[in-house]
C-alpha cells in the first residue's frame, strides 16, 4: 500500500517536472495572420474531407492535393508549421481561430445544402415540365393531341384504343364483306 502511494506521488512529480520545462515558441518572422490562418484551415478541412471520388477528379484535373492549400495561399509548409505551432501554444488565439473555422464551415454546409435543395427542386420542376401533358381536342378516332416540353405528338389513349377495337369488332359482325362471287350469285 505504501509502495503504491509512493509510485503515484513519484509519477505526479515526474510528470510535473517534465511539463515544467516547455519553452514558449518564438514568434516566427513570417507569422501567418489569424484571418489568413482561418482561410488556410478551412481549405485544408475541405480538401481533407473530399471523398475518394472527388480526390480522383481533382487529381485528374492537375490539382495536387498535398500542396494545393500552400499554393493557393502562397505559403510554404515550414511557414504553416511554425505559425501553427505558435498559435497552438497560445491557446486563446488558437481557440479563436478554430471557432471562426467552425462557424465558417457550418455556414458553408448550410449554403451547400440550400444549393443542393434548390438544384433538386429545379431538377424536379424540369422533370415535371417535361412530363406535363396538355390535352387538346380528341379527334374521331380517339387520338389525343399531346404537347410536352419537347414536341407535339398525337397518341391514342389506351382506354379509347380498347373501346375503338371493341367497336370495330362489333361492326365487323354487322357488315359482311362483299366479294365479287357474292354479287354474281344475286
Amino acid at each position: 500500500m505504501i509502495l503504491r502511494r509512493l509510485t503515484i506521488y513519484l509519477s505526479i512529480i515526474v510528470a510535473f517536472l517534465a511539463c515544467h520545462d516547455i519553452e514558449k515558441p518564438k514568434k516566427p518572422d513570417n507569422l501567418i495572420s489569424k484571418e489568413k490562418m482561418v482561410d488556410i484551415l478551412i481549405d485544408a478541412k475541405i480538401i481533407a474531407s473530399a471523398s475518394s471520388a472527388n480526390r480522383k477528379i481533382m487529381e485528374e484535373h492537375g490539382v495536387k492535393l498535398n500542396s494545393y492549400v500552400y499554393t493557393k495561399h502562397q505559403i510554404d509548409s515550414l511557414q504553416f508549421a511554425l505559425s501553427n505551432d505558435y498559435y497552438a501554444f497560445h491557446v486563446k488565439d488558437y481557440e479563436e481561430i478554430y471557432e471562426k473555422v467552425k462557424d465558417s464551415l457550418g455556414k458553408l454546409i448550410v449554403k451547400v445544402k440550400e444549393e443542393e435543395e434548390k438544384e433538386r427542386i429545379e431538377k424536379e420542376k424540369r422533370r415535371e415540365d417535361s412530363l406535363r401533358v396538355v390535352f387538346k381536342d380528341k379527334d374521331s378516332l380517339g387520338l389525343f393531341r399531346i404537347r410536352d416540353s419537347l414536341k407535339v405528338q398525337a397518341i391514342k389513349d389506351s382506354i379509347t384504343e380498347m373501346l375503338i377495337d371493341n367497336r370495330l369488332e362489333e361492326l365487323r359482325g354487322l357488315i359482311a364483306p362483299i366479294s365479287s362471287s357474292d354479287k354474281d350469285d344475286q
